[in-house]
């Protein structure tokens, strides 16, 4: 059975700046409070989720990310307000782009085997 799977990602040259993965790390992020706790959230290693956030603070104007100074509580991380501007609006154009794509795919799917 056919179906729609639009992936949108932001590029910057080579890199991809934002995608779906990145976005669902800044939601885990701001949910969790820490990129280690995101990371198991979302089932993937720390080492990776890391340089995800390298990758999203370099291609930006400003980090989106920003990580709390430790103590006795411990570090952690939380989305600069770019990044709060940033996801949100990735998602909005995800969900704009979903309803016109959505729009013509009956007529591609039809072409589909």
């Amino acid at each position: 059975m056919q179906r729609l799977d639009l992936k949108v990602r932001l590029m910057l040259g080579d890199e991809i700046a934002m995608g779906p993965g990145k976005a669902d790390l800044l939601e885990a992020i701001e949910r969790e409070g820490s990129i280690s706790a995101a990371a198991r959230a979302l089932g993937m290693s720390y080492r990776r989720a890391w340089l995800l956030v390298e990758t999203m603070n370099r291609c930006f104007s400003q980090p989106l990310v920003q990580a709390l100074a430790g103590g006795r509580q411990g570090g952690g991380a939380q989305l600069s307000d770019e990044g709060r501007q940033v996801l949100q609006r990735y998602r909005q154009l995800q969900a704009r782009l979903r309803a016109v794509a959505e729009q013509d795919w009956p007529e591609l799917a039809a072409l589909l085997r």
